[in-house]
Parts: structure tokens; C-alpha cells; sequence
């Protein structure tokens, strides 16, 4: 007779080869977010800046199937539920697009745009500064509930 271990390794092993394992977590992961994620704790006000973040990480997210880390992303940075119209965007971003382009994220192309010039013609436009400070990730969240999402990650280790 097997093992608890054993079991849990050619679980885990199955799971993996199967392709599922990863999306096991990040469900997981999701829901539990979501069942711990205190409703009633206001969230802070949405900048244009973040706005505008946001909504390109969640076009990459959607566009490479993450799903699951989409969703979480949405919960908690307070972005709308529905996604900002891609034009708007473009526009905002001040930034031109080639028609064969319009199906992959606006990311790829910010990030293509930055590869394909040299040294010489980069201009940093990040030397202007952001109206944000950095971003303190415990700001506002109960000590408590720091260590229940370390506790969370260990647990997500035992797979």
C-alpha cells in the first residue's frame, strides 16, 4: 500500500503532466484572495496613472489566458470590472499602432518600441517623474492579514 507522500507525489506529478497544476493554484490563490478581501475596508482612489497600468497588465494578462491573476488584479487594485476601450488607451498613451497590430497587447508594442531603438535615441521619458510615490504594498492592511497571506503562500508550497 502507498504511502500518504507517495500519493501526493504522483498526484502532484499527474496534475503537473496534465498541464492543470498551475491553474489549480492560481484558482486557489483567487479564491482565496477573494473570500479574504474585506469588502467593507474602502479601497484608495484609483490615480489616471494606475488607471492607465492597470488596464495594460490586464490586456496582457487576458491575452496570455492568465485568467485568474486578471481577476485578482481587478479586485484588488479597484479597476472597473469592464476594460477600457483600447482607443482610449492609444490615445492616452499618446502612442500610434499598425493595424496588423491591434490583436496582441499595447505592452508588447511599449516594450518593442524601447528594444528596437539604441542607446543613442533612447530618451528616458521615466526622468520626468510620476505624480505617485512608490507604491507601499502593506499600506492600509492589518498586520494580522500580512501574516495570513504569508501563512497562504506556505501553504501553496506544499504542491
Amino acid at each position: 500500500m502507498a504511502t500518504v507522500a507517495e500519493l501526493k507525489a504522483v498526484l502532484k506529478d499527474t496534475l503537473e503532466k496534465r498541464g492543470v497544476l498551475g491553474h489549480l493554484k492560481a484558482r486557489i490563490r483567487a479564491e482565496v484572495f477573494n473570500a479574504l478581501d474585506d469588502e467593507s475596508e474602502p479601497r484608495p482612489s484609483l490615480s489616471h496613472e494606475n488607471l492607465l497600468i492597470n488596464e495594460l497588465i490586464r490586456e496582457y494578462l487576458e491575452f496570455n489566458k492568465y485568467k485568474y491573476t486578471a481577476s485578482v488584479l481587478i479586485s484588488e487594485s479597484g479597476q472597473p470590472v469592464v476594460p477600457l476601450d483600447r482607443q482610449f488607451l492609444i490615445r492616452e498613451l499618446n502612442a500610434f499602432e499598425e493595424p496588423k497590430d491591434n490583436t496582441i497587447p499595447l505592452l508588447y508594442g511599449i516594450l518593442a518600441h524601447f528594444l528596437d531603438r539604441t542607446k543613442d535615441d533612447l530618451q528616458n521619458p521615466f526622468l520626468r517623474g510620476s505624480s505617485l510615490q512608490p507604491p507601499n504594498p502593506n499600506l492600509g492592511e492589518q498586520p494580522s492579514r500580512r501574516k495570513h497571506k504569508e501563512d497562504f503562500y506556505n501553504f501553496l508550497d506544499i504542491f
